[in-house]
């Protein structure tokens, strides 16, 4: 998929994490990790501009995404216990692992729509997985992710809010 479409996958993953988060008043913390999410959502093809890289290569597979989900844990247990304590740390880190597994494990899901597929164990197997819904240039299917993830994380946020007033 496009950035677009990566766009929606990410806010449709995320969507049920933000609905949680705001449930129990920690919108702001919902809304952060959305940005995030989106935000990094393109980071699996940095590939392209690597030279001797694949595309759809490491980045695409669920060991980049266990290194993302790390990086972003040991982000959040430090920011969290330097500000506030172990807990805090706990909870951040916890947090941070979610939001990096959601930003590469949504871009493989995107990409796994395509023909191209993706090939997420590789080096230990080289199964591929798609489904050969859509090419990845059609600008269509970019837009109608864009608009389901969009609708879907405002009706959770809404929802969410409903439910904690």
């Amino acid at each position: 998929m496009h950035r677009l479409g990566h766009y929606g996958a990410s806010l449709a993953v995320y969507s049920p994490v933000g609905f949680v988060l705001t449930v129990f008043g920690a919108s702001d913390l919902a809304i952060v990790g959305g940005a995030v999410v989106v935000g990094g959502s393109m980071l699996p093809d940095l590939d392209q501009r690597v030279p001797f890289i694949p595309h759809r290569g490491p980045t695409h597979t669920i060991w980049f995404m266990l290194l993302i989900a790390s990086a972003f844990a040991v982000t959040g247990l430090i920011v969290g216990v330097s500000s506030t304590g172990l807990i805090a740390g706990a909870l951040l880190a916890s947090f941070g692992a979610v939001v990096g597994a959601i930003m590469i494990g949504a871009h493989l899901l995107a990409d796994a729509l395509t023909p191209m597929g993706i090939q997420p164990f590789k080096p230990l197997r080289n199964d591929k997985y798609t489904l050969e819904m859509t090419r990845a240039a059609n600008p269509i299917a970019n837009y109608v992710l864009l608009v389901a993830g969009s609708v879907l994380a405002g009706v959770a946020f809404i929802a969410g809010s409903a439910l904690t007033a």
